[in-house]
């Protein structure tokens, strides 16, 4: 290799390092101080029994449930990171290197099983969240731990945002951006696997299935078909795809009536923590917040797909131009910057 390819090879690499700058030491240092704090509290909360799963069972009960869900969210996290990014790579290139990534990828790009994959997976981050609140989320917001003031609990405790760095830190964030830049290794063992089989047996439930309907319904109204890799489905296939899109109607429309009754009627945590604000602004929050989660889960779907993609490749309007431009911008830090300022806006809403 000639001295030319050497300084081009080498400033290439420079130019993807992170500088560190005194601000940039700065906020290290402080994030790390933020979740070291978190996690302390977290399971302060547990073993003074101020947290539900704690008073209901146990507090060791409540710790080791806490720690096992915040791993298999971080798989969940981060096999998304490399599934979704993976599919430009011709899986023989990793066959040998990494035997497990193979398997994962072998199953999730076969037919439209990735699409199965990510409907699966979306529920099962929320059921792990849940777990993960009530195992660590306090029951009281004035509960008297590690004799905070009154004005840190209302940050930490009240606020929540504990529980928003304990869940992000821990369980998301740090998979997500590594995955996303190491994605052959991060998917290359059995769990990940374990995992993704776990995925799609919860959308072949049928649970999620009226995400389909609107796919169809937007599909139409917008005149562009839906991109598929397997036949149209016909016969008993169309009846059962079908059947469980009215069942998962069915779910819906009971979860969403609870829900509104609820809010109305000031059944919530919104009307028990702010009672002055009126009912038919918790349900517009309500609402809008869930069109921000959307929003923000599809743009990490569509941006984990497009990193993998060569710069010519990855826009065809003005817009998408002027997205990608700034998002793989520069050393790259703008991609895994965008999914630590998501995930923080996503667990936010969710608290």
């Amino acid at each position: 290799m000639t001295d030319a390819e050497l300084n081009k090879q080498e400033s290439h690499a420079d130019s993807h390092d992170v500088k560190l700058t005194p601000f940039t030491i700065f906020r290290y240092t402080y994030s790390v101080i933020l979740l070291i704090f978190s996690i302390v509290l977290v399971v302060a909360l547990m073993f003074t029994g101020n947290t539900k799963l704690a008073a209901d069972v146990n507090p060791w009960v409540a710790l080791i449930v806490c720690i096992l869900a915040v791993v298999w969210l971080s798989m969940i996290e981060g096999q998304q990171a490399s599934l979704v990014g993976l599919p430009p790579i011709d899986p023989l290139l990793y066959k040998e290197t990494h035997p497990v990534t193979y398997l994962n990828a072998a199953n999730a790009f076969l037919g439209d099983n990735l699409d199965r994959y990510l409907m699966g997976r979306q529920f099962m981050v929320l059921l792990v969240v849940f777990i993960i609140n009530l195992c660590g989320a306090p029951t009281d917001a004035n509960a008297d731990v590690l004799n905070m003031p009154q004005w840190l609990k209302t940050i930490f405790l009240d606020v929540g945002l504990g529980m928003i760095i304990f869940t992000c830190q821990l369980g998301q964030l740090t998979t997500q951006v590594n995955a996303s830049h190491c994605m052959l290794d991060f998917i290359n063992n059995y769990f990940a696997l374990f995992t993704l089989y776990v995925a799609m047996t919860i959308e072949f439930s049928g649970i999620m299935h009226c995400s389909y309907l609107i796919q169809n319904i937007l599909s139409f109204a917008s005149g562009k078909p839906i991109q598929s890799n397997e036949e149209p489905r016909t016969g008993l296939k169309f009846v059962f795809f079908w059947g469980r899109v009215l069942m998962s109607l069915a779910i819906l429309g009971f979860s969403l009536a609870v829900i509104v009754a609820a809010l109305f009627q000031g059944k919530t945590m919104m009307a028990v923590k702010y009672p002055s604000v009126p009912n038919g602004v918790s349900i517009f929050l309500f609402l809008f917040l869930c069109c921000i989660v959307g929003l923000l889960e599809g743009m990490q779907i569509a941006f984990f797909a497009v990193a993998k993609l060569h710069d010519n490749e990855r826009a065809t309007s003005f817009f998408g131009r002027k997205t990608c431009d700034l998002l793989f911008k520069g050393n790259g830090q703008n991609l895994p910057g965008f999914m630590i300022g998501r995930q923080l806006t996503v667990v936010a809403s969710f608290f």
